[in-house]
């Protein structure tokens, strides 16, 4: 993959990550059930992943059930998993055919055998795309994911095979789900809500953030557009200087 530097437009943000909020709401405001607002936002995620691989991003990161998501009633748990196992059942092809690469991250080990087997099902038939890269997170939680780098380190030190001396941050980042992908440069969230929620913690550090009262279901290439556009209105320094950060450009 491409460094930031060799992108043809530094201006769009080579990851995009977006915790997509407002299903709920958006179909009770129509006096619609839940459901429905879950359907109308998968119908969202669809457009706005076809959206971000015209415009030219290269790893696009949905986050779609948290940790924190297992204490909802059993019944819309239940409801959300089926619509993930329809949504790969119906979508891989397309997404497939558009050359997506789909990867999941989170811990798998509190899903059902249906659900991962079509995770895996759906990650090994686009294994060799190189399009989008899109990244669902599924049963994720940022702590759960340091945690567990955490504990592989420990587990290597434990066992003789990793010196303490030389744990540094590219050692715990290289034990993340996001390993091997650059950094989300912007974060989106829609829904009207001004925190992560224990989204991809270690990783968005300095990514750009940006919140919309806008509901998920409702967002499409319009607000894109808008999210695209704050962020190449943004200066990025990394802790430098304006002039440090202008003279790194060049």
């Amino acid at each position: 993959m491409s460094s930031p530097a060799n992108n043809p437009d530094e201006r769009v943000p080579q990851h995009v990550a977006v915790i997509m909020d407002g299903n709920g709401r958006w179909a009770r405001g129509r006096g619609m059930p839940r459901q429905a607002g879950h359907r109308a936002g998968v119908k969202a995620a669809r457009q706005i992943v076809e959206a971000c691989g015209r415009r030219g991003v290269r790893v696009l990161s949905l986050f779609a059930f948290s940790s924190e998501n297992w204490k909802r009633p059993q019944q819309e748990v239940g409801m959300l998993m089926k619509l993930m196992v329809e949504a790969l059942d119906r979508e891989v092809d397309e997404l497939d055919r558009q050359g997506v690469q789909l990867r999941f991250i989170g811990d798998r080990a509190l899903l059902t055998p249906v659900v991962r087997e079509r995770m895996s099902r759906a990650e090994g038939r686009t294994r060799d795309n190189h399009g989008l890269i899109l990244v669902v997170a599924l049963s994720y939680g940022g702590r759960w994911d340091i945690t567990a780098a955490a504990r592989q380190i420990a587990a290597e030190a434990a066992a003789g095979s990793l010196d303490p001396e030389s744990v540094n941050e590219a050692l715990i980042a290289g034990r993340l789900c996001l390993a091997d992908l650059p950094d989300p440069d912007l974060l989106i969230r829609t829904g009207g809500e001004f925190r992560i929620s224990n989204f991809l913690l270690w990783n968005l550090a300095y990514a750009e953030l940006y919140f919309t009262d806008v509901l998920w279901p409702a967002f499409d290439d319009n607000e894109l557009d808008k999210a695209l556009d704050f962020y190449a209105r943004r200066e990025r320094r990394f802790g430098r200087t304006p002039e440090q950060a202008l003279e790194s450009a060049r």
